[in-house]
């Protein structure tokens, strides 16, 4: 059981992710490979989707700081269905 939690202060929300797409310049060599790598992230705020172009130079960084985000979440999760069983022990308690 947690005991406590600290906020991350780096921690970002969301996902990160990688395309490749084409420039659309016909001598380009995206034009007839896989495509320029466009790294993203994507998240929710205000109950809107935001996505974030990110350079490469800062995707490890990034990535660690997702992580650290969505260990915060899961620690928060568990904490929050813990209270729940715990409410639910102490309701039946009661009723006894």
């Amino acid at each position: 059981m947690l005991t406590h939690l600290r906020i991350p202060g780096n921690a970002l929300p969301g996902s990160l992710s990688v395309t490749h797409g084409r420039c659309g310049k016909p001598t380009c060599r995206c034009s007839s490979g896989e495509g320029h790598e466009a790294w993203t992230l994507t998240f929710m705020h205000a109950g809107k989707k935001h996505v974030l172009r990110i350079p490469r130079e800062l995707v490890e960084l990034v990535r660690r700081r997702v992580e650290h985000g969505k260990a915060f979440r899961e620690a928060v999760a568990e904490i929050f269905a813990s209270n729940a069983l715990l409410l639910a022990i102490e309701a039946r308690q009661r009723r006894r």
